[in-house]
């Protein structure tokens, strides 16, 4: 890189980690006013608030903010170039807007590789603590997608039932735990008042259970006062929220969804949304700034504000179509996975078509 690639390079970085920094501010400010109430109303200190939920928070929102937050800068600074007649004369003394696109492009795929990295290990540590405190203390936290008549597969030939869990509590009451020979037939079935998660051990108890054993058409029963037992089915497992794969570094989030999926769970579609978003969502830092380099290099009447509202507008259409995209991998219409990368794959379209035609 030459002097002039790093000069841009460093003016995005800058740029783009103030206004991080300024979204962030906003973001909580706005979030505080919204939900000081519920904080109020359900118990919350003002020291958890401010030294243990929004410090957690704040990893999630510069995720959430980090591809405006770069694609302002992108605007702001080739707006600044353009209306300045810099870019003019270096494309009048020969040199291309895409030889120009090249430290734009660095600093997109670096953003990219890091966002990536950051949304897929580092964010999911710390949203564990703003889940459990949300479930805590906000009216609208995730919602419990089942708590009652639970089924599940423990393994083949292998299923539990309860009748409710308590997720506070790591409880499980009236279940039923069948297995089933390879013909089909019962051949043992563990019915108990509740089971209780052990954490200590990994372990599940059940309490008071009744085993009933099935051989050659004859039962017997034996009641015990107590059962350890090591199932593959753990207390996420049973009370799921909408959100619990934020919580989940990329790997354990892949596990998560390939074991639910074996046990029978239902509703399945909003837990994929967000595992593929931890792939498309970094992506959008590069899109965004391959949108941006183009569409602000022509000079325009109005200046850096007209630029600088054209950028807030494309942004606000990227995210409109992704909020219209994600509802629709949630209920089925489309698979989840088109149903999160569709909106990066046309605006990935939209910048191939404004580099082609903006004047090189």
């Amino acid at each position: 890189m030459n002097r002039f690639d790093r000069h841009i390079v460093f003016r995005l970085l800058s740029g783009f980690a103030a206004l991080v920094a300024v979204l962030i501010v906003f973001f909580i400010v706005l979030h505080y006013v919204e939900f000081i109430d519920d904080f109020l109303d359900r118990g919350a200190t003002m020291r958890e608030v401010f030294l243990v939920y929004y410090p957690n928070y704040i990893p999630e929102i510069a995720r959430l903010t980090a591809p405006l937050a770069l694609f302002l800068s992108c605007v702001y600074l080739t707006g600044h170039l353009s209306q300045s007649l810099q870019l003019s004369a270096l494309q009048t003394s020969g040199v291309s807007l895409y030889r120009l696109l090249v430290p734009y492009l660095a600093t997109g795929i670096a953003v990219t590789a890091c966002m990536f990295w950051f949304n897929g290990w580092i964010v999911p540590e710390t949203n564990r603590t703003v889940l459990e405190f949300e479930l805590r203390f906000l009216k609208d936290a995730p919602r419990v997608i089942e708590t009652n008549n639970i089924h599940r597969q423990h393994s083949p030939g292998s299923y539990i039932s309860v009748g409710y869990y308590d997720r506070r509590n790591e409880t499980a009451h009236r279940i039923s735990l069948q297995h089933f020979n390879d013909a089909n037939r019962l051949v043992q079935r563990i019915d108990g008042v509740r089971m209780s998660w052990i954490d200590s051990l990994s372990i599940w108890q059940i309490h008071q259970p009744i085993v009933r054993s099935f051989s050659n058409g004859v039962e017997t029963r034996q009641t015990l006062s107590r059962i350890d037992t090591a199932l593959t089915i753990l207390p996420r497992d049973l009370a799921r929220t909408e959100r619990d794969v934020e919580s989940m570094t990329i790997p354990a989030a892949a596990r998560y969804i390939r074991d639910i999926g074996r046990s029978g769970a239902r509703g399945l579609g909003r837990t994929q949304v967000g595992y593929y978003a931890k792939f498309a969502w970094p992506f959008a830092n590069l899109i965004l700034v391959l949108i941006g380099m183009p569409l602000a290099a022509t000079r325009r009447r109005g200046g850096q504000a007209m630029q600088i509202g054209i950028g807030l507008f494309v942004a606000f259409l990227y995210l409109t179509a992704q909020k219209i995209t994600e509802p629709l991998g949630y209920t089925g219409v489309l698979p989840p996975s088109v149903a999160v990368w569709l909106p990066h794959v046309l605006f990935l379209a939209a910048a191939a078509f404004l580099l082609v035609q903006v004047r090189k």
